[in-house]
């Protein structure tokens, strides 16, 4: 690249704070388009406590309320949750320079797909998974307690040919990585984003429906014999839709989360808080395209429907859409 890039973030709460903070630290010019949080992060800027990497405070913030009032980014990260997905597209068209990137940092499966068509053809969208153990605590507040990578992939938008692809891929992850996180280039967006749902899907619904951390859903039999049941469907129905996983993945998944610290999470904080839950991301999406090659999930639907019966009840005024 021959000039830095100037990234913008959409969606400033664990996720758009954590990254656009790590970047920001790194020395990139970095916009963070903020709602009912600008006036916390303008007046006393962006913190992450983070037990990997101290405590960070970010101040000035380079905070905006319009998105017409952002600079031209040639970055997009975009970190609101899927539940507000039919939203952003106004906003990226405005916050975005000729042939901006757009990076998805969100959950759940063929959430480009959902995008795609209110985007302008120039601009690429790409997918970021993003493996990190954080949550906002307070108005431009984040609490860090482990991992912190993402991975990224290309959806669709300009670049038509692999070589390019990967070219700005590479582009992308370096940016990261110039900010001290670990960051791959996925070759192949959805079986990166079915790979990622064998842990989200489990772990998110249980956590709301039996009001449980991961330490305590790992520790009892029934819990773990549950989460280990679910994760060999989502396992099988990728397999079935064509997106073969790694040998083992589920049992590495639930070993990775022993070592890992006690954690709630997105899902969870999100019920507590009585927002919108990402339904129809984490579950309706992989359930419909499972069905479509035949492949039953029965526990993830009863999951689903169970998910389902919590939300409509604590916001009765919420449509069924999911």
């Amino acid at each position: 690249m021959t000039a830095a890039p100037r990234i913008g973030i959409i969606g400033c709460g664990a996720i758009g704070g954590f990254y656009g903070l790590m970047l920001a630290r790194a020395g990139f010019d970095v916009h963070f388009l903020l709602r009912s949080e600008f006036t916390a992060v303008a007046s006393d800027g962006l913190r992450v406590n983070s037990v990997v990497h101290g405590n960070l405070h970010l101040q000035p913030v380079q905070a905006y309320q319009s998105a017409a009032d952002m600079p031209p980014c040639d970055w997009l990260l975009v970190g609101a949750k899927t539940t507000s997905n039919s939203e952003l597209a106004p906003l990226i068209c405005q916050a975005a320079a000729p042939g901006a990137k757009v990076v998805l940092m969100q959950n759940g499966l063929a959430v480009e797909d959902q995008l795609r068509p209110l985007l302008p053809d120039s601009l690429h969208l790409l997918g970021g998974l993003c493996y990190i153990y954080a949550h906002r605590s307070a108005p431009g507040v984040v609490e860090h307690q482990a991992l912190g990578g993402i991975n990224l992939g290309y959806h669709s938008g300009p670049a038509d040919d692999a070589e390019s692809r990967q070219w700005l891929l590479e582009q992308g992850t370096s940016l990261f990585q110039t900010a001290g996180l670990d960051s791959k280039a996925m070759a192949e967006l959805t079986q990166a984003r079915w790979q990622k749902l064998v842990w989200n899907a489990p772990f998110n619904g249980l956590a709301v429906l039996l009001n449980s951390n991961t330490t305590a859903l790992m520790s009892n039999a029934e819990s773990r014999t549950l989460i280990a049941a679910m994760m060999q469907e989502l396992v099988d129905a990728a397999s079935a839709c064509g997106y073969q996983l790694p040998t083992g993945f589920a049992s590495k998944l639930l070993a990775a989360t022993e070592r890992a610290p006690d954690y709630l999470p997105s899902m969870y904080h999100d019920f507590a808080l009585q927002r919108p839950l990402e339904l129809h991301a984490i579950y309706a999406a992989p359930l419909a395209a499972a069905a479509k090659v035949g492949c039953a999930m029965p526990r993830t639907e009863m999951l689903y429907q169970a998910l389902r019966y919590l939300e409509q009840r604590q916001q009765p005024d919420r449509s069924s859409h999911e």
